[in-house]
This record gives C-alpha cells, structure tokens and sequence, in this order.
C-alpha cells in the first residue's frame, strides 16, 4: 500500500468507560434495527451515552442460537450513575420494544464494575418481572405485550479507548460515500472498535462562539468557507470534502488497527486526494497517535 497521501499528524484519543453489549432477535432485520437505533445518536461529547455497532453473529455463535449484533455503549464524562440511566433510555427505547428481542452483556474483561439492569430496565415490568436462568446467564424476564424481553442481569463496565480518527478528504461526492461505506466495512471486520459517527460530515473544536450548545463546526476545514476566510482555511486545494471517521474500542491495539484498515479502505478510491487527522494540538485528548506509525 502507497501511503503518499497520509500527512504525517496525529489524532488525540482519550480513555473512556463502555459497556458491551449483544442484542438478539428471530431476524436479521429486528436485529440490525435494535442495533442501529440504539446506538443512533453518539453523544459523549455532550455528556451523554455515544454507541456504535461493532459486528453481527450467526446463530451458532449467539448463546440462544439466533441473529446478533455486538454493540457497545460509550460514557460521556465519569458520571456512571447518569450514564446507567441514560443508558436505560436506549435499551429500553430501542431494544426492548422491538419483538423477541434479548440483550446479553458481551463484556470479556476481569472489570468487577458493573450496572444492575433491574432498577434501569427490568421495572419495565411493573413490579411482575422474574429472574430466569437461561443460556448459562441470569436473566430478568420482562413480561410486555409481544412476550417477552430479556436482559442479563448485570452488565461490566469495561475501560477502554476513546476518539481515535482520521479525515479523508475528497474531491468528489462519490468518493465521500462509496469510500466511507469501504471505511464502515473494513472497520467492522476489526474486533473490538466501532466507528459511532460512521461518516461524520462535521469536525468539531473545542472552543466555541456558542458554548450553549457545546462543540461547533472546526471553521478552518469548511470547504464552503475556503474564500471567506482566504489565508485562515486550511482547506487543501482540490478538496471539497472533509468527511471524518471517529473509533472507539476495547484497548489502544484495536483501535490502531481499525484506523488502519479504514485508511487502507479509503486509498482504494481515487477521489480521496488526502489522508489526515483530527488534533487539537495535543489539548483534548491524552494519547497522541501518529497516522504513520500506525501504518508501518
């Protein structure tokens, strides 16, 4: 692989706290919709719970033998009271509503920090749900009008790795979809990362005009606003686009090779005419990571 085109920057990542989760369902499709809705709206960046959809499962690898979807969901701050309650709203919002659906915890770390899903999720039931043991778990039986929900009964809180990215700026539309959907894909090969945003048109700053509603657009890299900011944009030319892929993952070596195998993906495609990152000169995240040395 040629990697001329990758700038040799970093992108900041920080730690974060996730719980892993696997949704089951008698389709694909009941699963998929679980999956996607529950992870829909990746909010860490304003204190909220961010999700992303890892991977999917055949039925010989689901403990009840049906369709899966490995998900995980991000804490935004160290809140982990809000966060289990924030939480609740997705999988209670979007999961358990859609039929025949269980969720098991997916976690695979020694962690001894977990949420109990009963007071969350499990009172779903009025005061009528039950503990079962089945599949080798502990589950709360959840009775509801298309019987029945099932949730493990604890979940882990797991550490791993936040905020991992990387930009391929493109000439063409084209070229930000048909390579971003490569990206999406090479990434979910890759155990562990998620990509929470999949293509995310907006790069944010930390700094703000309106910190009212929290991060804004990164100004400089708006291909719309090259000519009115003249020597300020630090939009290269033949750019139009500057779609970004933002990773989390369960450890640092995950993460590192899912940026890899996006950024392989997007030097498939001619339009990309770039590969850079997102940084803040080092202010916003602990961890530096250089591009290049990922890609040796």
């Amino acid at each position: 692989m040629n990697y001329d085109k990758v700038e040799d920057t970093f992108f900041e990542a920080f730690e974060g706290k996730y719980v892993r989760a696997l949704i089951t369902g008698p389709t694909k499709e009941i699963v998929k919709r679980a999956a996607y809705d529950s992870t829909s709206t990746p909010s860490a960046v304003i204190g909220r719970v961010e999700g992303g959809v890892e991977g999917f499962l055949d039925e010989s690898q689901t403990p009840d033998g049906r369709y899966g979807a490995i998900v995980q969901y991000w804490l935004g701050g160290d809140d982990v009271d809000k966060f289990a309650f924030e939480l609740s709203y997705r999988l209670r919002q979007d999961v358990l509503v859609k039929p025949f659906t269980r969720i098991f915890d997916y976690s695979d770390s020694d962690s001894d920090e977990y949420i109990e899903m009963m007071d969350i999720v499990g009172h779903c039931g009025d005061g009528y749900e039950w503990i079962v043991e089945e599949y080798g778990r502990k589950m709360i039986n959840v009775p509801i009008a298309v019987p029945d929900f099932q949730i493990e009964e604890k979940f882990k809180i797991n550490d791993g790795i936040m905020g991992g990215n990387f930009w391929y700026l493109c000439s063409t539309q084209e070229a930000v979809l048909e390579a971003g959907d490569a990206v999406i894909n090479a990434i979910m090969e890759v155990e562990g990362a998620t990509a929470p945003f999949e293509i995310c048109s907006a790069a944010s700053k930390p700094e703000t005009n309106f910190p009212e509603i929290g991060p804004t657009t990164n100004h400089v890299y708006c291909p719309s606003l090259k000519e009115t900011l003249g020597e300020e944009s630090k939009v290269p030319e033949g750019v139009n686009y500057i779609p970004e892929i933002v990773v989390n993952a369960i450890s640092e070596e995950s993460m590192n090779k899912a940026i890899k195998a996006g950024i392989d993906a997007a030097l498939e495609f001619d339009g990309v005419v770039k590969i850079s990152a997102g940084n803040f000169e080092g202010k916003l995240g602990d961890k530096n990571i250089n591009l290049l040395d990922i890609l040796k």
